[in-house]
């Protein structure tokens, strides 16, 4: 497996090369910006994640999916930002162990960065997200930022892999959880000592919402809804079925990135709208 530290470890020295963007030197800043490089920024959370998952969970999944995806690529340079490991999480906050960002600081940290990668030229930007709070505030991200005639893609990574999650799923079909079958999955496959077997619990959800309502709204609170603040079953996850989102998810930010790469940039104004 890929380093999937968040700073990196020395890929320079194993590899040759590096895509950390804190590794790179100032040359090969210079030449990737002659090749149209594609920048993912992985951003994800440190929270709560049931008794048997390490804090950090959200993020190494991000990170770790933002290092494989550009080490597959070889004829257009794509570079991994540093990663933004807070996200909006206030509602885990029932458990020990979380941290989190305000909405409105969220969205300006998110939107700094963004601004600062495009002002240093590189104009293809990729937010590859692993947590479920970030999902509709990368979103509104990419929408404000867009006026601004900055561009950056929003992506999480589970919604590009719903044919995974559906079918190969024993207990949460089609449901990335938390803590539960597919993340748990993920971490025995990428960093199996971090998770605590014995600790596993698959608590049953307390009643609320029907299941019909709740696929169009709901709270957002974790340890109102679970016992022990996860949501999926732990107990049915194995490494296999990791490796297999783990692919799945990196094939397919693959894919987005040589589509992304061999697009133009795009303008604001291209159109006409909003002309000044």
């Amino acid at each position: 497996m890929e380093d999937v530290s968040v700073f990196g470890a020395g890929q320079r020295n194993r590899l040759g090369r590096t895509v950390h963007w804190q590794e790179m030197w100032r040359h090969e800043f210079l030449a990737a910006l002659e090749h149209d490089p594609v920048v993912i920024v992985p951003v994800g959370s440190v929270e709560q994640h049931g008794p048997h998952c390490p804090m950090d969970v959200d993020i190494s999944h991000t990170q770790a999916l933002a290092v494989s995806t550009a080490l597959a690529i070889d004829d257009f340079p794509v570079i991994v930002a540093p990663p933004v490991w807070i996200g909006l999480t206030h509602y885990n906050m029932g458990e020990v162990g979380t941290i989190t960002a305000s909405v409105e600081t969220y969205i300006a940290l998110l939107s700094e960065i963004c601004r600062s990668i495009w002002a240093n030229g590189f104009k293809r930007i990729m937010l590859v997200n692993g947590h479920g709070g970030n999902r509709d505030i990368i979103r509104v991200v990419s929408t404000k930022l867009a006026e601004e005639d900055i561009w950056m893609l929003p992506i999480t990574y589970w919604e590009a892999v719903w044919d995974v999650l559906i079918d190969n799923a024993d207990t949460d079909p089609g449901f990335i959880g938390h803590g539960g079958e597919w993340e748990t999955s993920l971490q025995l496959y990428l960093r199996p000592d971090m998770i605590d077997k014995p600790r596993m619990v698959a608590d049953p959800e307390r009643p609320g919402f029907t299941d019909d309502i709740k696929k169009f709204t709901g709270f957002p609170e974790r340890r109102r809804e679970r016992e022990h603040g996860v949501h999926g079953n732990p107990m049915t996850a194995s490494a296999e079925k990791g490796e297999k989102l783990f692919t799945a998810a990196r094939d397919k930010l693959v894919e987005v990135c040589r589509q992304y790469h061999a697009q133009p940039v795009r303008g604001y104004r291209e159109f006409g709208s909003h002309c000044p």
